[in-house]
């Protein structure tokens, strides 16, 4: 295919007015063409996959992964350990078979329920500070300012053991690393380049001193066969933590808290029934139009989906946002019902490859939405929810802030 042809067709990801309502070819793809070809924001021609069932089949399929350079993409999102996946990351963690199910599993024991509930009550304190932080200034106030960032930064440098005092510089690394279309190849370069620099004296740091996180065990421990991590093993996977820990969470909790004042019979409806707390975290997750440009696949051979034969060699680009609006898989799937139940979302993709960090991000949705009801029950958005501005050019779906008031 040319470059004319690459540029007649649609660009991907699809543009939308509003920051939290789907774009139109969503339902339109999925209706007339749920597999099409569209054009990247890099310039390479992808195949969208916008159905339920056909987003779920092929992000879990194990013989797919992730593309790499050779297989014609750059720079892709993903879900499972840090929001983007990049050439020099392709070439440290291993990306299928038993060596990715190796590093899944060293990393998983950090993730699991048990240790979530053990750190709620230390985000529950952080999230009630940062309220009154924010309180003490006065609405109207950033709401993603004041409590979506800094409290995913402060669990996540928590659990890695690095200082959330240089969040800003790891929220400058993290923006330009999930950039699209902000930034240079050569910016990309330096900012992956500054955050290994960095990462890998973290690592050294605590080679000499560990301490109770998740890199000093990494660093001693060993798995199933007695080998231990590499140092670029362990960079490329702090890098991609920290970046996934933050950046994504923080995101979420914000468009999560937009969505359910949006309509102020869904906050209505929470402060009568506190038990709805985490199916509506669920629902939100599922509801989220502004996720981003989902994970995807490299075709290693041919495959039929959605009745369209997809040639080895193709990158498939899954929307799970599209997917979790697919009237086949819910009921009212354009409606946000706060007690839907059960909910089997995309959100955190699916497969081999879905997000290790699911059940933090969860915990963490779930300790600021009960904090905010208890001490903010009048919170309401101080700017009419039309008028709320998307992060433009990430992978990963925003608002730039988020204007409250109470």
């Amino acid at each position: 295919m040319t470059q004319s042809d690459v540029d007649r067709l649609p660009d991907f990801p699809f543009a939308t007015d509003a920051a939290l309502a789907p774009p139109a070819e969503w339902a339109e793809f999925r209706a007339k063409c749920p597999v099409a070809k569209v054009a990247l924001a890099s310039g390479d021609e992808a195949s969208l996959i916008t159905r339920y069932e056909d987003v779920k089949r092929v992000l879990s399929d194990p013989r797919f992964t992730r593309p790499t350079p050779e297989d014609n993409a750059a720079r892709v999102a993903d879900t499972e350990s840090g929001g983007v996946f990049n050439s020099e990351m392709a070439g440290v963690i291993p990306q299928h078979g038993e060596a990715h199910l190796k590093w899944r599993r060293m990393l998983g024991k950090w993730f699991t329920a048990k240790r979530m509930n053990a750190l709620r009550p230390g985000m529950e304190a952080m999230a009630e500070q940062l309220v009154d932080e924010m309180v003490a200034k006065g609405t109207p106030a950033d709401l993603k300012a004041g409590v979506a960032f800094p409290l995913p930064v402060w669990v996540i440098c928590d659990m890695l053991g690095v200082p959330d005092t240089d969040r800003d510089r790891f929220a400058h690394w993290s923006d330009v690393m999930l950039s699209m279309t902000r930034y240079t190849q050569a910016e990309f370069d330096v900012a992956q380049a500054e955050f290994g620099r960095y990462m890998g004296g973290h690592i050294a740091a605590k080679r000499a001193e560990p301490g109770e996180d998740i890199l000093s065990a990494l660093i001693t421990d060993t798995d199933a066969d007695g080998e231990r991590w590499s140092d670029a093993l362990l960079v490329a996977s702090g890098i991609g933590l920290l970046i996934a820990g933050h950046e994504t969470t923080a995101n979420m909790i914000a468009k999560m808290v937009a969505m359910l004042l949006e309509d102020r019979g869904r906050w209505e409806a929470l402060l009568a029934d506190r038990s709805l707390i985490r199916t509506a975290v669920e629902e939100s997750l599922r509801m989220d139009a502004n996720a981003g440009i989902g994970m995807s696949r490299y075709l290693t051979e041919d495959f039929e989906v959605g009745g369209t034969t997809l040639p080895a060699g193709t990158t498939a680009m899954c929307s799970m946002a599209s997917a979790n609006r697919d009237d086949r898989a819910f009921d009212a799937a354009d409606a946000m019902n706060l007690d839907r139940s059960p909910n089997a979302h995309l959100a955190f993709g699916a497969g081999a490859h879905a997000c290790l960090g699911q059940p933090l991000a969860r915990t963490e949705l779930q300790v600021v939405l009960g904090v905010l009801l208890r001490r903010l029950p009048s919170l309401e958005l101080a700017v009419p929810a039309d008028d709320l501005r998307k992060v433009e050019g990430l992978a990963v779906g925003g608002l730039r802030e988020l204007p409250v008031r109470w």
